[in-house]
C-alpha cells in the first residue's frame, strides 16, 4: 500500500519525478538501475518439535518460542534485467551499508561503467559511510561508480526493492527462523530461483500519472 502524506513540498515532489523518470529508461546492462532497501528479522527458534505435514493438514507448531536476536537483510534488485542479490548481516550500520555497496560495484556489477542505485534517505546511505569505512582511494573508486537517487521522505513505496522484499515476506520469510546461518541459506536460495526465472518489475506509474493523479501534492501556483 502506498503512503503518500496529506500535503507535500516541491522537495518530494522533485525526488518523485526523479525517480520516475529513470524507471522510464531502457535497458542497458553498461548503467544498470539497482533498487537498494533494507529490513531486518526475529530470529526465533521452536520450543517444541512442530507436528509435520499431512494430506489436508499445514505444520503445526506451538505459540511457545525462544528469541534469538535478530538479523538485517540489504537487497539490491534491478527491475529490468530481474536480478535481485541478497545479503544478511548481523548489524545495520554504515560500516555494513558501505561493504554491501563495495559488493554492489565489485561482485554484482563489475562490468557496468556506472551504477544508478535508487534507495531511501536513511542517515546510514550516504557516500561519507564509504569515507568512514574505507581509505579514501578506495572510497572515491566506490563512489565514482554511483549514481545516487534518493525517493523522497513518505515515498518508499517508489522504490521497487520493496516489491521485491514484499514477495520474500510472503515466500520465505512467513516462518521462524532459528539463526543468520538458516536465513542466509533461505534467501540464498529464493534469490537463485527468482534470479533464475529472471522476474522482472512492469512498473507502469509515469510522470505524466503522477501530475494527474496525485496533483494536490504538487504546489499550487496563482495568478
Amino acid at each position: 500500500m502506498w503512503c503518500i502524506p496529506e500535503k507535500a513540498n516541491g522537495e518530494f515532489v522533485a525526488c518523485m519525478e526523479d525517480v520516475l523518470d529513470i524507471y522510464c529508461q531502457a535497458y542497458d546492462e553498461r548503467y544498470p538501475t539497482v533498487c537498494m532497501d533494507e529490513t531486518n528479522k526475529q530470529l526465533v527458534a521452536q520450543v517444541l518439535t512442530p507436528l509435520p505435514v499431512k494430506p489436508g493438514q499445514p505444520e503445526r507448531y506451538d505459540y511457545l518460542f525462544e528469541a534469538c536476536g535478530a538479523a538485517n537483510l540489504f537487497l539490491f534488485f534491478e527491475p529490468l534485467a530481474g536480478q535481485r542479490f541478497l545479503q544478511v548481516t548481523h548489524h545495520r550500520t554504515k560500516r555494513d551499508w558501505a561493504l554491501a555497496i563495495r559488493d554492489l560495484v565489485d561482485s554484482y556489477y563489475p562490468h557496468a561503467e556506472r551504477i544508478t542505485l535508487i534507495m531511501d534517505n536513511l542517515n546510514t546511505h550516504t557516500l561519507g559511510a564509504l569515507y568512514d569505512t574505507f581509505e579514501p582511494t578506495e572510497a572515491y573508486r566506490i563512489a565514482r561508480r554511483l549514481d545516487i537517487h534518493y525517493t523522497p521522505k513518505h515515498g518508499s513505496w517508489l522504490n521497487m526493492a520493496e516489491i521485491e522484499f514484499s514477495v520474500l515476506h510472503r515466500q520465505c520469510l512467513d516462518q521462524r527462523i532459528p539463526d543468520a546461518q538458516t536465513l542466509h541459506n533461505l534467501v540464498m536460495l529464493w534469490q537463485s530461483q527468482r534470479n533464475a526465472q529472471r522476474i522482472k518489475v512492469d512498473w507502469q506509474f509515469t510522470t505524466a500519472d503522477a501530475r494527474i493523479k496525485l496533483k494536490r501534492l504538487y504546489p499550487s501556483f496563482h495568478a
